[in-house]
């Protein structure tokens, strides 16, 4: 779609993105209201709200994935009114989403070029080996050098399927196209590690030098404080400030984003510990991921696992679980035997049922049916529970998911709505019903606040301490180091597998934990 000259005439001629008004909403559900926007030329902006302020809206509105009821923007001067994604390519506007819309099956370059015409020979068939090429060089401007082009996506872990996801917005098209003038980050960390944040912040100074403007989504606020430029905030829907990176604070921006002031993190008071049993018992696990782990989960008790990415944090509670084969190990569940490989295994399902509950890092590929509406999603792992002879008792069934949504405060429509319509934060909620509603006795939680804004957050940490007050043992992975101070009553990490520190988390600062974590030497307890 061409671009046609905007009719206003009293843009700031450093304006690059010009939002007014900007509306929408779902039924009786406002999720903009006359929200406004401006990114100057060549500037890093943040656009920051608690989860169901409105900032994905306002991301689909600018990509033409949704229809606005009201939206006046400009992009140069120029109308800016895309009706498709295409439009919005067609225009300069280039997304990179917080979930990975990725093909599994596909390699990484197939994923990198899709909806892109693939080199081809005279024949018509496809050049894998010019493909291939072009793909390395566009992974290499990320300065990623370790993921081979030929690789089926379902084999990369997390962090790297982001990478990848990251590189295909710098893809080029063709020669005709429009070049790139804003790039729209939606939580493009979150599965990232500290060295992969780096490249990527890079890549994103390079643009900016380029004069190319990046808005930059992100619930992080020492990234938002670190990289950007200028901050807008949005509430409920409705932008509350702008304001200038340099002069503002964490404090205040999370003021803004709530209304009201949080005590964002806590540190375990001593004495805090208790002298909780052991709940579950973890003997000398052993696969590709793990060398000889064996560790205790207390009941009531909290405990946070950390390290570097690639140290074998997921693929543990995955071998919990029963999703990752064991070489060697004995894991016990209040004196029961539910592995002891590689004789005796577990599956996800059967681990569920001895009461081992799961939130897993990757909400949208590994916990949630996106179609499916908030009952069916809440009760996915509990069906026995609502059936009698094999039929749905259906006024059971609202009555258990009502319970669970209300225990973890869900803001949506109602029990019918799409899961894929909720904020991410929602969404993150709604697989917290459904392990709650497990009753469990151990509760396994992969980055369980990845992706979700301050006040969701916070709310999650109340979850889990009320969980581990009413006597579940918690075993929580997290990569953010104010998170393991905020919930550990215990602290663990792993380096290339191994155990190397197991200690209170009274007894720990900072340094020990990051000491631990490049392997320089474990902490005792």
């Amino acid at each position: 779609m061409p671009l046609r000259h905007h009719p206003e005439t009293s843009l700031p001629p450093a304006a690059r993105l010009h939002v007014r008004r900007a509306s929408k909403r779902y039924g009786e559900e406002r999720a903009l209201d006359e929200a406004h926007l401006e990114v100057a030329a060549g500037e890093i902006h943040a656009l920051v709200g608690e989860n169901g302020a409105g900032k994905s809206t306002l991301i689909r509105l600018l990509a033409g994935v949704e229809t606005p009821d009201m939206f006046d923007a400009a992009l140069d001067g120029d109308v800016l009114d895309p009706s498709s994604p295409a439009d919005a390519h067609a225009m300069g506007l280039r997304f990179v989403h917080q979930e990975l819309n990725v093909v599994p099956a596909l390699s990484v370059a197939e994923n990198l070029f899709l909806g892109r015409p693939y080199p081809r020979h005279a024949l018509g068939l496809i050049a894998w080996r010019r493909l291939h090429r072009e793909a390395r060089g566009v992974l290499e401007r990320l300065g990623v050098t370790h993921i081979e082009p030929s690789t089926p996506m379902y084999e990369l872990r997390p962090g790297d399927a982001m990478l990848v996801a990251l590189a295909r917005a710098f893809v080029t098209s063709d020669a005709h196209a429009t070049p790139p003038r804003v790039y729209v980050f939606d939580e493009p960390t979150a599965s990232l590690s500290r060295r992969e944040t780096e490249l990527l912040f890079r890549v994103i100074r390079e643009l900016k030098m380029q004069n190319v403007s990046v808005l930059y989504v992100s619930h992080r606020m020492d990234e938002i404080l670190e990289l950007t430029d200028r901050i807008t905030v949005l509430r409920d829907g409705s932008t509350v400030a702008t304001v200038d990176t340099a002069t503002t604070t964490r404090d205040a921006l999370i003021h803004a984003m709530t209304g009201r002031t949080w005590q964002a993190f806590r540190e375990p008071e001593p004495g805090e510990e208790g002298t909780a049993n052991v709940t579950l018992h973890v003997q000398g696990l052993r696969n590709a991921h793990l060398e000889d782990v064996s560790l205790d989960l207390m009941a009531g008790e909290i405990t946070v696992l950390t390290g570097l990415a690639g140290s074998g944090r997921s693929e543990l509670l995955r071998a919990l679980m029963g999703a990752d084969p064991l070489e060697a190990g004995r894991v016990t569940l209040a004196g029961r035997t539910l592995i002891d490989a590689p004789r005796q295994r577990i599956d996800p399902h059967a681990a569920w049922r001895a009461g081992v509950a799961y939130v897993p890092e990757e909400r949208r590929s590994e916990a949630l049916w996106m179609s499916g509406d908030v009952r069916s999603n809440v009760l996915l792992p509990h069906l026995q529970r609502v059936t009698r002879f094999g039929m749905a008792r259906r006024s059971l069934e609202r009555r258990e998911a009502a319970q669970w949504t209300e225990r973890v405060d869900l803001r949506s429509r109602g029990l019918h709505q799409v899961v894929r319509e909720l904020s991410g934060g929602n969404q993150q909620k709604v697989v917290f019903a459904r392990a709650l509603a497990a009753s469990p006795r151990v509760l396994l939680l992969d980055e369980p606040t990845r992706g979700v804004d301050v006040g969701a957050k916070n709310e999650m940490y109340d979850l889990i301490r009320d969980a581990a007050a009413r006597g579940t043992a918690i075993l929580a992975v997290t990569s953010d180091l104010e998170e393991v101070f905020t919930l550990a009553d215990r602290v663990l990490v792993l380096a290339r597998g191994r155990l190397v520190l197991d200690a209170r988390a009274a007894t720990l600062d900072r340094a020990a934990i990051l000491s631990a974590s490049f392997d320089e030497g474990a902490v005792a307890a």
